[in-house]
């Protein structure tokens, strides 16, 4: 019996402190690069989920390299996603015997990376960006329309 060699790896973190929505800006902007250019990008980006994506990247790298003995410059990610996790709720006591209601919000975030040496298609990563629209007409040109010198709004009196 012949055995497949594994093409994808994944690192998973859950109970990540930090609200889905803000973890989902910064993985869709990694979704579909290369592994050293994801790391450019988290490096250089000003917000605070992109340490612990940068960590579970560097984990499936780690992961990629053990388990499937691959080289690190040939990792895409093929998939990222960010899912809602549970509510930490807590009571902070206010003033006349009240309570305000405190919500910690988590989620669990997934790196799939794929070694494209091992894939028979090497043209496949150009599918993991987004595709253009094909219904959109190309042949369309704007012409400029120049409202100082035909006289519009400002010759009137």
């Amino acid at each position: 019996m012949l055995k497949k060699k594994k093409k994808e790896v994944y690192a998973l973190g859950q109970h990540i402190s930090m609200s889905a929505d803000k973890a989902r800006r910064v993985i869709d902007q990694i979704r579909g690069r290369s592994y050293e250019e994801t790391l450019m990008i988290l490096e250089l980006m000003p917000y605070r989920a992109c340490y612990p994506i940068f960590k579970l990247v560097y984990s499936a790298a780690a992961n990629a390299s053990y388990n499937m003995g691959s080289n690190e410059a040939n990792l895409v990610i093929s998939q990222a996603e960010v899912n809602k996790g549970s509510t930490v709720k807590k009571l902070k006591p206010r003033a006349r015997g009240r309570s305000f209601p405190i919500k910690r919000s988590t989620c669990h975030i997934t790196i799939v990376m794929k070694d494209i040496s091992l894939d028979d298609k090497y043209g496949e990563i150009d599918s993991l960006k987004k595709p253009k629209c094909k219904w959109k007409k190309k042949d369309k040109v704007t012409a400029y329309y120049d409202t100082y010198s035909s006289g519009g709004i400002w010759d009137k009196k």
